[in-house]
């Protein structure tokens, strides 16, 4: 299969989740990605050993996934940018690669010469990428952001999912949970940069920024709070159900479960489900028995619909509830997540063997092409394609050895 991506370079001078994140996409399509990473520090995320609590690495081993994530299928090369006798290595590969990837800071990319207009100096034709905590222009386009920050708080959706009354924010259900979502729209957005140079011949600066990601998922309340002029009301939604529909929301099993239904038709899919739980007799009840009257006395279907499915354990409805038509979904862990039948249906649980020769799986990024599964390789151990890199652009082996004893590369 030819991906989409294949013969494109991409340098990527940047750390963390969110910008590598975009790299990693590209190399699952097909693109050379080269990471450029401290000569010494490497990526600065490199060093988390603990994440939300948990173990960061796979004990007795290399298998990192918090790096494997955002950095899969890249060459990773070790480069001091701020020796002067780096300079024309990072030209070089300047030279050499259709996009430039950052999400170093303006002081940062001023400092190291990394810049629009040093990079452009060196190749007019590169795509030219900046990924932001709050957008290039303004009083805060200096400023770093996180996704907890930029993404997750300013963005609208901690205040989404936070009840009204609550003593504490309710958290990012994972590590790196915007960023990832950020990195998938900068990937979108070089490519489309990418057609527009084949097209019209001109380069791109594309900015995709945290916040800017945040508030496009948080959009429907966002636009109807500016159409209404101000702060939506407080909404308080009932315990079960919806105002109108009982079939809508999250109902627990009675094994603390959770199952969340949302059959946006109630007349249709409400004599369905009372077959279905063995409670037919529901469905001829005057009081639900017509769609307008189901809607008027939804609150008290929703009441029963809670009893119905606190009576039995969640493998069991799972069961039943599959049988039908209308449409729930399990509430699963990211364990179920990894197993899911039809992410694995579809190969978006995808196979890699790590640095040690283990195998693997890692969640593919989830766009396909010509119906066909991603093949991933890992992520690059710090610096691994340092030599491999630099020969390949032009250096001699005697000029590689000056830049290591230098301190220049790794």
């Amino acid at each position: 299969m030819h991906k989409p991506m294949q013969g494109v370079r991409v340098l990527e001078v940047a750390q963390f989740t969110f910008v590598p994140a975009a790299g990693a996409v590209l190399a699952d399509w097909g693109a050379d990605v080269i990471k450029i990473e401290h000569a010494e520090r490497g990526d600065a995320q490199r060093g988390l050993v603990r994440v939300l609590g948990y173990e960061a690495n796979s004990a007795g081993s290399s298998f990192f996934p918090i790096m494997e994530g955002p950095n899969r299928g890249k060459r990773s090369v070790g480069l001091a940018l701020e020796k002067p006798s780096a300079r024309r290595v990072l030209e070089e590969l300047i030279r050499n690669s259709d996009v430039f990837l950052t999400n170093f800071l303006p002081e940062a990319r001023a400092k190291l010469r990394i810049d629009l207009e040093d990079v452009r100096a060196i190749n007019p034709d590169i795509i030219y990428v900046r990924g932001s905590g709050f957008g290039v222009r303004g009083a805060e386009a200096t400023k770093g952001g996180y996704d907890s920050t930029a993404f997750w708080a300013r963005g609208g959706s901690a205040a989404g999912v936070t009840p009204p009354g609550a003593d504490r924010m309710t958290r990012m259900p994972a590590g790196a949970y915007g960023d990832s979502i950020g990195g998938m729209t900068i990937a979108g957005g070089i490519a489309a940069a990418l057609y527009s140079r084949k097209m019209t011949g001109e380069p791109s600066v594309v900015d995709v920024s945290l916040l800017g990601v945040g508030a496009w998922a948080t959009q429907f309340t966002v636009n109807l709070a500016l159409m209404n002029g101000g702060p939506l009301p407080v909404n308080s939604p009932p315990r079960h159900g919806s105002a109108t529909n009982p079939l809508i929301g999250a109902y627990r099993t009675s094994d603390q479960r959770w199952l969340e239904l949302s059959m946006l038709q109630p007349g249709r899919y409400w004599p369905e489900f009372c077959r279905l739980a063995g409670r037919e007799e529901l469905a001829a009840d005057e009081r639900f028995d017509n769609t307008e009257k189901l809607m008027s006395n939804a609150a008290q279907a929703a009441e029963l619909v809670a009893e119905i499915i606190a009576a039995r354990p969640f493998a069991e409805w799972v069961e039943i509830l599959g049988s039908g038509e209308g449409q729930w979904a399990a509430v699963q862990n990211a364990w179920e997540v990894g197993q899911d039948p039809s992410l694995r249906a579809n190969d978006l649980i995808a196979s890699v063997v790590d640095a040690d020769g283990v195998d693997r799986e890692l969640v593919a990024n989830p766009v396909q092409f010509d119906e066909t599964p991603v093949t991933l390789t890992r992520a690059p151990q710090f610096a691994e394609h340092t030599d491999e890199v630099l020969l390949e652009i032009g250096l001699t082996e005697e000029e590689l050895i000056a830049l290591k004893i230098d301190g220049a590369v790794t």
